[in-house]
């Protein structure tokens, strides 16, 4: 059986890692700096962590690109696979952050805008490189779930489940599924949602928005049939280490990768 993924998530907005509630918007003055993502994915290497994902909250919405120097900085300083999001448009973008160290590219908004560039992006790096992230927020009716852009700001019309679905059609390797009702709220995972996108997709799914405790991770894999979790004020404030996170997650019966 596959190993369960623990992955860290930074939310970088001008240089620094933060944490919000809902997607708090930076020009609110609704996130808090965390602190420096180099030192941060240092340590989180050292942990045991089995990926990271770096996530620059603000370069779609303000039509920039995204941070190569610091994307740079930070793959050079750690090992583990590192997936880079935010303010990519083309497949010279693409390119431009795999150049920069990234190993793999989460797609959002621009996907939407024009489905076509993730088969175009999967034609060209191939489909394990190409993360497809949907922020998804329930509906009135409690049973469907609604696709957002720009930090959930910005709702689409399209349902999530279909668009996990189309996204892999045209090439996604993976699905990066963050619940905007729980992000931030340290309430658990939307586990139904979690489990609804991984049993209609082929690709593994990684569950994101709301770990509010190691409970919450085991409820994930386990019910919500995730591959991987993002987790990020658990570890970002010093509450857990990964590798406490791991053990846990070993002693409820889920196959993780610990330290040898």
């Amino acid at each position: 059986m596959l190993s369960r993924r623990i992955i860290p998530c930074f939310d970088v907005h001008n240089g620094q890692v933060t944490r919000g509630v809902q997607f708090g918007k930076a020009e609110a003055g609704e996130l808090t700096n965390v602190g420096d993502p180099i030192a941060m994915a240092q340590r989180y290497d050292a942990q045991g962590a089995d990926e990271l994902i770096f996530l620059d909250i603000t370069a779609s919405s303000e039509g920039r690109g995204i941070m190569h120097d610091l994307v740079r900085a930070t793959a050079e300083k750690c090992f583990m696979p590192l997936t880079v999001g935010g303010g990519l448009r083309s497949v010279d973008d693409i390119r431009a952050m795999l150049n920069a160290g990234a190993d793999k590219v989460s797609l959002n908004t621009a996907a939407i805008n024009e489905p076509e560039f993730i088969r175009a992006a999967a034609t060209k790096f191939g489909s394990q490189c190409v993360v497809v992230a949907i922020d998804a927020k329930r509906e009135p009716d409690g049973r469907t779930w609604q696709v957002y852009t720009h930090g959930g700001r910005r709702a689409t019309g399209l349902d999530a489940i279909a668009w996990a679905r189309r996204a892999v059609e045209l090439g996604a390797g993976e699905i990066l599924l963050n619940s905007i009702d729980r992000d931030g709220t340290k309430a658990g995972f939307d586990i139904e949602l979690t489990r609804t996108v991984s049993d209609a997709v082929s690709v593994p799914v990684i569950a994101s928005g709301g770990a509010g405790s190691l409970d919450d991770l085991a409820d994930a894999f386990i019910g919500g049939h995730a591959s991987a979790v993002v987790v990020a004020s658990l570890f970002h404030f010093g509450t857990y280490t990964v590798q406490q996170a791991k053990e846990a997650l070993h002693a409820r019966g889920v196959p993780v990768r610990l330290a040898e």
